[in-house]
């Protein structure tokens, strides 16, 4: 039985130990060219060092994104962040486009090649044939049913893996491939520069009547027929692993590093959780509701069960958002709880800590000590430093959070 690969987001170094930290068996991360996320921060090249170093003694892969679908005059460049990246000791480069491929075959000839979810892989003969060409991996199209990847998978070569993406955002492409953004307001989502137009509110006017707008709608501001749920797949571990998926790719290279916390932490334990009995795997509910508990749009499976029904959400583009992190612990010595503030909060509030790989613990702290021992009512100051008494001891970098009020 194959070991399944928790693969998780690293837009920036924070995010990076957040993966690192709460169970990530791989990560995949960026730089400022070649990648399809160009918002987060990414990694210069001694941030890449740094972070190849941090993963590997905690014996963590890392993928470099190079997936974009370049121009003629980013070609010169390819070169230079082929060396960096064998000089900086990533495990592996995503690529989309052929001619990359080529590139790194001749500039890096050893470096592992996984095919990129940009490239379209829908069937067994195109797998075969970039596995001939030299991929290691292929990262399959999201728009594929769990039959069809269990038929790519059979008809392969055992030596090539296969990747899916099993949680977060979704679009309205082809596996990302999308021109909305680049026609509305020239930012191209092939080159990472998604203004994200699906999620905009829509109305549909007839050519004859200018300045008439008819609601495809919902209410009246209208319709987000374009916005797609997110995708959540952490309840059917076994089904993928059934399928034949090596790697499980949670998306969220642009969101916060909380979310990469909870969400990797969550696959993490249901992995763990399927390998205690894999033809029994029953997630727990409180793993479940994990995934609940980081800012998400409605859930839904994908393609995975078949054509999906009801994976678009025509109410509204915003987000659900029940909890925020307030703090992060430090260290426990003494009796004492010693930690960075991130939100304000107050004594008498009811939190939950959530370590890695560790069912959250729930209290309610009734009396809170800033940095010179003094009790005080709230903590409200930007990474203050506070204290509070407990009896528990939690590992550094446990995160504190607190439910919202819902309106």
């Amino acid at each position: 039985m194959n070991k399944l690969e928790v693969l998780a987001p690293a837009g920036d170094e924070e995010r990076l130990a957040a993966a690192l930290n709460f169970g990530a068996d791989a990560v995949y991360l960026g730089r400022q060219m070649f990648g399809m996320r160009a918002g987060p921060a990414n990694f210069d090249f001694e941030q890449l060092v740094n972070a190849v170093k941090a993963a590997h003694a905690r014996g963590v892969k890392v993928y470099l994104t190079c997936n974009t679908l370049p121009r003629n005059n980013e070609i010169p460049f390819f070169e230079g962040f082929v060396h960096e990246a064998q000089e900086a000791g990533v495990d592996a480069l995503i690529v989309a486009d052929i001619g990359l491929l080529m590139l790194i075959k001749k500039f890096a000839p050893d470096m592992e090649i996984h095919i990129s979810t940009q490239t379209g892989i829908v069937n067994y003969v195109t797998a075969r044939e970039l596995h001939n060409m030299g991929a290691k991996r292929v990262v399959l199209a999201r728009e594929l049913t769990l039959d069809e990847i269990a038929e790519i998978r059979a008809k392969t070569s055992p030596d090539l893996d296969i990747e899916c993406f099993v949680h977060g955002a979704m679009c309205v492409s082809f596996s990302g491939r999308c021109l909305l953004s680049q026609y509305l307001v020239n930012r191209d989502a092939n080159r990472g520069e998604c203004a994200q137009p699906c999620r905009w509110g829509y109305h549909l006017m007839e050519e004859k009547r200018p300045g008439e707008f008819f609601p495809v709608y919902e209410d009246e501001k209208g319709t987000y027929i374009l916005n797609s749920k997110d995708m959540c797949m952490i309840e059917y571990i076994d089904k993928l692993a059934e399928a034949g998926v090596y790697s499980l790719k949670i998306e969220g290279r642009a969101k916060s590093a909380y979310y990469v916390t909870v969400v990797t932490n969550a696959y993490r334990m249901a992995v763990d959780e399927y390998y205690k009995d894999p033809y029994n795997f029953k997630l727990p509910d409180w793993i479940r509701d994990e995934v609940y508990k980081v800012s998400h749009r409605k859930y839904c499976n994908g393609f995975f069960f078949g054509t999906p029904e009801q994976s678009q959400y025509y109410e509204n583009s915003g987000y659900i958002r029940n909890f925020d992190v307030v703090a992060v612990v430090d260290e426990c010595r003494d009796g004492t709880v010693y930690c960075t503030q991130r939100n304000r909060f107050f004594s008498g509030d009811t939190v939950e800590l959530l370590s890695p790989s560790a069912k959250p613990v729930t209290l309610k702290l009734d009396k809170l000590y800033n940095e010179n021992g003094e009790q005080i009512d709230t903590a409200n100051h930007a990474m203050m430093k506070f204290s509070f008494p407990c009896d528990m001891v939690f590992p550094a970098g446990t995160v504190i959070r607190k439910e919202t009020e819902q309106k």
